[in-house]
């Protein structure tokens, strides 16, 4: 996914970026002023570092490369017990939990023990393909149904670890988005990780401008460019991140109902939501899925969802009927 910002000679707003790094990638923030002509009234460096101590706080919730974060220390406690959550970790679960049961399984966050046993992953050993033998006994330490939720509270019923790496993202672009506006602005884009929420207009004084790239690593740029404001978007695709072994292709992205690489044709999936924690969600588990089955998912979920698909030597796009309005 490729996020759009304007070229200052295009600027009708008076705007500011800021940028850095957060949960193991980068972020960027692009705060515009309310009219034109209107300076924007905005203390650069207080604003900075109020950014960047927001997102350290996030990473400190849900990081899985923090050994004492949240989340590591809840991965860490007696199976069984219940554990008092902050209100950010607790919203991040309650989340998952909708997605998986909305996708029959689909979307997991206990999946990485498996996403390491394929060479993927923080604690990944090299790229290997596992034995049956392996496969079946990890399998039993998966299962989003092995997490019980209450409120502010969760507990594990086995010795799951659990990875937010595919939700977390979209979490903190939705927490920064709402640390922005609370401190008065409308029009603003953040992005983290290429999960996105954009607000009111861009410095141009219309909607923002977003490309998705293209599916593959042998041509660059945009595949299609959405015009989009007040909303979340998160992109998915197994293009980047493989290996292949005699011949097959392994995909880093995992079914958790089957514990093995994902081998359908579905080569990204672009998911629109009300927040990006739930479009960066939707779009992994659409992922999983495929073309067909996610499709049919999208629809029943009245989801706003743009695929491209292998085809032959080349792609073909597809939308569901909720993204007809978002489509260039």
């Amino acid at each position: 996914m490729l996020v759009g910002c304007e070229r200052e000679a295009d600027a009708a707003l008076a705007f500011e970026r800021f940028s850095g790094n957060t949960m193991g990638t980068t972020y960027h923030v692009t705060v515009v002023a309310q009219a034109q002509g209107e300076p924007l009234s905005l203390d650069s460096e207080a604003f900075k570092r109020g950014l960047d101590a927001e997102l350290a706080q996030i990473n400190q919730q849900m990081s899985t490369y923090i050994a004492d974060s949240e989340l590591m220390r809840f991965n860490r406690s007696p199976v069984g017990a219940w554990q008092s959550l902050s209100e950010p970790l607790a919203a991040v679960l309650a989340i998952s939990r909708t997605v998986s049961e909305r996708s029959n399984g689909a979307f997991d966050i206990s999946v990485g023990p498996l996403v390491n046993l394929w060479g993927f992953g923080p604690e990944a050993e090299p790229e290997q393909v596992p034995s049956e033998e392996e496969l079946l006994a990890l399998r039993q330490r998966v299962g989003y149904r092995k997490l019980e939720l209450d409120e502010q509270r969760a507990r594990r019923l086995a010795d799951i670890q659990l990875d937010l790496s595919a939700v977390a993202k979209g979490y903190g672009v939705d927490h920064i988005a709402r640390w922005i506006e609370s401190r008065g602005f409308e029009n603003y884009l953040v992005e983290i990780g290429g999960e996105v929420y954009l607000s009111g207009v861009s410095p141009r004084g219309d909607a923002w401008r977003i490309g998705v790239e293209q599916p593959s690593l042998l041509q660059e740029g945009g595949r299609m460019a959405l015009a989009l404001s007040d909303i979340g978007m998160a992109t998915s695709g197994d293009y980047r991140n493989y290996y292949e072994r005699n011949g097959v292709r392994y995909s880093h992205t995992i079914d958790p109902r089957t514990g093995r690489p994902i081998v359908h044709k579905l080569a990204s999936v672009t998911v629109l939501a009300e927040t990006a924690a739930e479009a960066d969600a939707w779009a992994t588990a659409l992922n999983v899925l495929g073309p067909e089955a996610g499709m049919a998912v999208a629809e029943r979920e009245k989801l706003a969802v743009y695929m491209i698909v292998k085809a032959g030597e080349g792609y073909e796009d597809r939308f569901s009927s909720a993204f007809e309005p978002y489509r260039p």
